[in-house]
Parts: C-alpha cells; sequence; structure tokens
C-alpha cells in the first residue's frame, strides 16, 4: 500500500460517503460554484464572508489551521458565537489541543464539507489567509507521508534542543535542491522535509508535486482582498493590543496548562509562540512590552509572506478594499456569482 496520499482517492472517498444516491457527472460537478476569499491577516476576510453568506444563504469553509482547535479564538481572530449563528461555519472548533492537524485532513475535510453544502442547493464560501492551505484546497495536498507522531517528536525535540540552524543544515546535506527552496527560519518546514526524509528514505525534491493543469473540482470564483500595507499594519497595531484587552494572554495560560506546548504546530502559531515565550519568563513590565512588540513583529511579516504567496497564484482577481470600498468589493463577489457560467 502506497504511503502516499492520493488526491483522486481522497476524492473518490467524499464522493462515496456523500453523494451516493445523486449520480452526479464529473462535469455537472464541474459547473457548481465555490467561492474563495483570500487576503492578509487584518484585511476583514470574516466580516466580508460572512456577509455575503447571509445574502446568499451561503456556508462557510474556514481555511486556517489554527482555527480548528477549540480554544484557539482571540489569537486566531475566530468568529464569535453571535457570528457563526449569522452563517454556518466549517472546520472550526473541531479539534482539541492535544490533537494533530496537517494540510491533508484539511483538504478531505474540506472537500467534505464543501459536497455537503453544494448536496443542500447552498453555497460554499471558502475563506483564509493561509496561502499554503488554500493552495491545497484548490489542487490537493502535497503528496507526501502521512505525519509519524514518534517521528516528528524527536525532531521537534531536536530542533529546540540544537536550534533551528543545525537542523537546516542537516536538510541542506540531504536534500540541497530543497534546501534551496526555504530558509533557516522556516521550521515547520525543516521539520517536515526531515521527517519526509526519516520515512520514505527519499528526498523532497523528488516527491511529485500536484498537476496545477488539472481540471478543477469545481467552478472556483477566486478573489483576493487587500489594503495597502501601511493601512494594515497600523491595524495590526491595533488589533494585537485590543486581542490582549480581550484576554489574550489568559487564554494562551490556559491553553498551556492543557498541552499547547506539546503542539508543535499550534503552539508555533503567530501571537501564541510569543505569548508563550513571556508566559515562561518573568513576566515583568519589560518582558511584556518586548512578547507585545513581536507580535506586532510577527504578524506584519505574516501579512508580507501572504502578499508573496498570492502574487503566485495567477488565478486569483485582487481587489483594492481602499479604493473600493468593503460594499464595492462585496457587490464584485456577488454579481460575478451571479453571472458566470
Amino acid at each position: 500500500m502506497s504511503i502516499f496520499y492520493n488526491t483522486e482517492d481522497i476524492e473518490e472517498q467524499v464522493t462515496k460517503l456523500y453523494l451516493p444516491l445523486r449520480q452526479k457527472k464529473q462535469n455537472d460537478i464541474a459547473q457548481k460554484k465555490v467561492i474563495v476569499i483570500a487576503g492578509p491577516t487584518a484585511v476583514g476576510k470574516t466580516d466580508t464572508a460572512i456577509s455575503i453568506a447571509q445574502i446568499l444563504g451561503a456556508e462557510i469553509i474556514s481555511a486556517d489551521s489554527m482555527q480548528v482547535y477549540k480554544g484557539m479564538d482571540i489569537g486566531t481572530a475566530k468568529a464569535s458565537k453571535d457570528e457563526q449563528e449569522n452563517a454556518k461555519h466549517h472546520l472550526v472548533d473541531i479539534k482539541d489541543i492535544n490533537e494533530s492537524f496537517n494540510v491533508s485532513e484539511f483538504y478531505r475535510e474540506s472537500h467534505i464539507a464543501c459536497r455537503q453544502i453544494l448536496a443542500k442547493g447552498q453555497v460554499p464560501i471558502v475563506v483564509g489567509g493561509s496561502g499554503f492551505y488554500i493552495h491545497a484546497f484548490l489542487y490537493g495536498p502535497p503528496l507526501g507521508p502521512p505525519s509519524n507522531a514518534e517521528i516528528r517528536k524527536k525532531l521537534e525535540e531536536k530542533l529546540n534542543e540544537m536550534g533551528a540552524d543545525v537542523l537546516f543544515e542537516r536538510l541542506q546535506m540531504l536534500d540541497p535542491e530543497y534546501a534551496k527552496t526555504i530558509t533557516h527560519k522556516d521550521r515547520h518546514k525543516i521539520i517536515r522535509a526531515l521527517e519526509i526524509i526519516a520515512i520514505t528514505k527519499q528526498k523532497v525534491s523528488e516527491i511529485p508535486k500536484p498537476n496545477l493543469e488539472q481540471k478543477p473540482l469545481y467552478n472556483y470564483r477566486l478573489w483576493f482582498l487587500y489594503l495597502p500595507k501601511e493601512i494594515l499594519y497600523e491595524k495590526v497595531n491595533k488589533r494585537c493590543d485590543e486581542m490582549i484587552k480581550q484576554g489574550f494572554i489568559e487564554e494562551v495560560k490556559a491553553l498551556k496548562e492543557k498541552g499547547l506546548e506539546n503542539n508543535y504546530s499550534a503552539s508555533q502559531a503567530i501571537g501564541y509562540r510569543q505569548c508563550l515565550k513571556f508566559l515562561n519568563s518573568k513576566q515583568s513590565l519589560d518582558d511584556k512590552l518586548i512578547f507585545i512588540d513581536e507580535f506586532k513583529k510577527a504578524t506584519k511579516k505574516y501579512i508580507k509572506r501572504q502578499f508573496t504567496w498570492f502574487k503566485k497564484e495567477p488565478n486569483f482577481r485582487w481587489l483594492n478594499l481602499q479604493e473600493l470600498g468593503l460594499e464595492k468589493a462585496k457587490e464584485y463577489i456577488l454579481q460575478d456569482y451571479e453571472q458566470s457560467m
């Protein structure tokens, strides 16, 4: 049995599970429209998606790798309970903090949700700022092996003990071609690459990539909402301060007691990583000011990466909310949905 994920196999499983009686032809399925709303942190994706969902009678699929976790609310800007009542959300609060979640699980669960929504005659709206997750939703997950908890734990321990630079040097020796595509700061990618090599005895650069030329499963309507970076950075400053006022430090403290530090991906999330560092310090005023500064800087760096990622996604249409305003942007998305074939 192959250890690699096969997109077609996953898709077949989803179809068998949720459309056994409908006998849909593939070309009929491809005519189903799915709205995808991406954009950088703090641009207003969630509010926009909820507003459109209320007009269309749509349901929202979260493409956020951290909103799947119960308790990670403030730091992920998760939609409130009231907001979730205004539009049904999928892939939110589906995991405990001591459980793992990866992009292949996201692909499967997001497409199951998509089929469920379409089977009811409603519209799926996929929302998120993670280019990696949205790319996987559109084209399929990376064709690497499933994660091995034992191997990953050992690698994470080595990274914490020896530092990312040492493990990155090891990756450069084992797979120099793949190492050229990342940096020593990409801690998660370094661990994942070394994990794949340990499991498969194969270089990451030799593993096939998803076929971007394959026929899309659906009629995707792809949008990237944005504001000029200087405006976003100002919003980030206010947003981080507001999160702390709302009890973000207390949220992380509660998650820490439940085992947040044992979940590598979740503990490295923006804000959570910086807050854990603060909680493990003397928690002086200077420590708190350093935490807040690092929180804001990390968020701004992530915004830069989001812009860089989506500039490489050729099929997204960009809407400048400073020029258009939110209402006009929503009008464009709605008109496109109604008029597109």
